[in-house]
Order: C-alpha cells, then structure tokens, then sequence
C-alpha cells in the first residue's frame, strides 16, 4: 500500500473511532449548548448532572450503571486494538503498561493537582458569571455500590479519554504527519467539545486540560499518568459530591 493511501486509510479510522466515541460526544455536546443558550432560563440557571440514577430498584439501578461502564471501555479496546496491528504492544506504544508504576502515580498526582484546583475555581467564577451550568457530580441514591460505581465511574471515564483523545489521537496524527501545535489543539479542542453541555467555563478549563495533557504525552510519551490524574479528579469530585450532605451542598450552591 502507497503512503498517501496509507494516509487516507488512517484518516478514515480514525474518524470510524471518535464517531463511536469522544467525536460523537462532542457532536451531541454542541447540540446541547445550542438547546441550553436558546432557552428562556438562563444557562447559570441550568443544570447538568454527571452519574445519574437509572432505575428506581437499586439492583436494576447497579445493572444498568456497570453495562454502561462496560460498553463505554470498548472504544478503547478498539482504539489499543487498532494500534497493535503491526506486532506491537499497544499499552506499551502509548505507556499505559506497568513499566514505571511509582512515578506513573506521583506524576499524576502532581498533574492532577495542578489542574483540578485551578478547574474548581474556573467552575466557581463560571457559576458567577452565569456561562457555567449547575455540574451535579452524581445522582445516585446511597446504596453498598455507590461509591465503588463512582469509582469505576471515574476510571472508566480516564481510560476512555486520556487512551482515545490522547494516546491513541496523537499516535495516528502524528503517522498523519501532523506537526505538534496542530496535534495538541486537536486533542484539546476534543477534549473541550465533550464537555461543551456543561457550559462554556468547563469547554475553557478543559481544553486548557487538553493542551497540558496532550504536550505531556508527545513529549514523554506515557498516558498513564494521565490515567492516574484524570481518575484522581473525577474520584474527588464523584465521591465528594456523594458524601455531602444535601444541606451542605445546597449552602454551597453545589445544588
């Protein structure tokens, strides 16, 4: 196979994978902030909740919410799938193997610090200036489950973005031959669109994520520690938001 048709092959899969992923949901995400800016309420006035609750039974409830955990991993069981074609380990490709644990962990515990300290405080001043939708982080009732699904819940979302908008995006971009600036925006700019239904404060810190993140793995070439980073936030903000009392939260404007 000629290298432009090489090209157009792997221009073509990767759109296959963001349609069945993170693309479609940046699709949808876009059609919501229209829905949400043309509605009467203002969009502060808004709100968008993150875990919902699925079922009244609470068995049925943790039925439903570990199938979606499930079938939300297997874009990236087809993304690793896709770059193990040529012989390779593709957890090793991108560095999500266990070759440097110890320093996978601090690594994304210090990026994890860095960016979600600044992104609470980005949500608040959104929440100030009405561009920031009300972010109900769960809304499942207290169950054994709950938190260990808040947890999953956390992981799953890591995995799927960090392996999907950066490892496996910034793998098939660069075989695309395109240069560095342009392969961090597009994974930036990806990673914000799926996040856009929040409002534009969260679009803003996220694509600021984005760019970190991105410029972490072109130059070290490792997404676990973006794993890491990623599964410690949404941890917090999950299982924070779930342990709080209704009345503290509601003090809080946090509901």
């Amino acid at each position: 196979m000629s290298g432009a048709a090489w090209r157009r092959r792997l221009t073509v899969e990767v759109w296959i994978v963001l349609g069945l992923s993170l693309g479609r949901s940046g699709v949808y995400a876009v059609v919501t902030i229209l829905d949400r800016v043309t509605r009467p309420e203002a969009l502060g006035a808004q709100t968008a909740t993150l875990n919902p609750s699925r079922a009244d039974r609470p068995w049925l409830d943790l039925t439903y919410q570990l199938l979606s955990l499930g079938f939300a991993l297997v874009p990236v069981a087809l993304a690793l799938y896709l770059l193990s074609a040529q012989g390779r380990s593709a957890l090793r490709r991108i560095g999500l193997d266990r070759a440097r644990p110890g320093r996978d962990l601090l690594v994304g515990a210090g990026l994890a610090a860095l960016i979600g300290i600044p992104g609470l405080g980005l949500y608040v001043v959104g929440r100030l200036l009405g561009v920031t939708v009300e972010v109900r982080a769960a809304a499942l009732d207290a169950a054994w489950w709950t938190v260990p699904v808040l947890l999953l819940s956390a992981l799953q979302n890591a995995l799927l973005e960090e392996v999907v908008a950066v490892g496996y995006l910034v793998e098939r971009l660069r075989e695309l031959r395109w240069g560095p600036v342009a392969t961090v925006a597009a994974s930036a700019l990806l990673r914000g669109s799926y996040h856009l239904y929040q409002g534009w404060g969260p679009f803003v810190g996220n694509v600021v994520m984005g760019v970190v993140f991105a410029e972490y793995y072109r130059r070290r070439g490792r997404v676990g520690p973006l794993v890491v980073a990623h599964t410690l936030m949404d941890a917090v903000v999950f299982v924070g938001y779930a342990l709080v009392p209704d009345d503290i939260r509601t003090s809080l404007g946090l509901s």
